[in-house]
């Protein structure tokens, strides 16, 4: 009888009576596999602006074994990486540390994480490091460290937010429209700052658009045209929708 794989790593599990000769390799790309899975690091390029799909290759080394993944590469689309739903062995069950270090500075490029087949991707913002757990279905945001989204009006002039956005707005030149996530789950944050070296807010506003939500219990959206404002938008429910967690005007 052939070997059979597990799971979640694809570890190669050896028949008894097989593999003659070849238990000592074997054995030590297992032990390797498991040093990735327990503390492995890898880069993984996102800038092909098609979506990327871990390996779990059976009985070897490869980049969706590993705990820590960092994203490089200057994005040319949005697109999304792909944890795989099942392996050779079944069902994979997976927990990543993601980096994100790609250059999204001068577009609005978003990348997602989801499992395979998953119509419930979760949204890694600009500069952030996120824990995410995949059980085989979805994929769920654990814990995240939030990152840092420059938005200069010289040359983008309306951005769609992420859970866990935190948006410097430069607004010398044009106003800016910022728009809220479509489907936000209870306390999800955005953030929007005007980071402004002259002028600001109060010379171009930014209108912060609710794309279908309340904001503040109103089917209105939110004009910030105070310089130096910052306001943190946090969702409530579907009646509140978003409220204005924070704010230093």
């Amino acid at each position: 009888m052939a070997s059979n794989y597990s799971s979640d790593l694809t570890l190669e599990l050896i028949t008894t009576g097989e593999k003659a000769g070849l238990w000592g390799s074997i054995t030590n790309t297992n032990l390797q596999i498991l040093q990735q899975a327990a503390s492995g690091y890898a880069t993984v390029s996102m800038s092909g602006g098609a979506d990327v799909t871990l390996s779990l290759a059976d009985g070897s080394l490869a980049n969706g074994k590993n705990l820590y993944l960092k994203l490089t590469g200057t994005m040319t689309g949005s697109n999304n990486l792909i944890i795989p739903a099942t392996s050779t062995g079944g069902t994979v069950t997976r927990v990543y540390i993601i980096e994100d270090a790609t250059d999204r500075t001068t577009n609005n490029y978003t990348i997602n994480i989801k499992t395979s087949g998953s119509s419930n991707p979760i949204a890694l913002p600009e500069g952030a490091n996120i824990i995410v757990r995949s059980d085989g279905t979805d994929t769920a945001l654990a814990l995240i460290q939030k990152g840092i989204k420059n938005i200069n009006s010289a040359s983008v002039v309306s951005y769609t937010a992420v859970n866990g956005d935190q948006i410097v707005v430069d607004t010398q030149t044009n106003t800016v429209v910022v728009t809220l996530p479509a489907t936000p789950n209870v306390t999800d944050e955005v953030t929007i700052m005007d980071g402004s070296a002259a002028g600001g807010f109060g010379t171009n506003a930014v209108t912060v658009a609710r794309n279908g939500s309340n904001i503040n219990g109103a089917a209105a959206d939110y004009t910030m045209n105070v310089n130096n404002q910052c306001v943190t938008f946090i969702y409530a429910n579907a009646t509140k929708g978003w409220l204005l967690k924070s704010t230093n005007q």
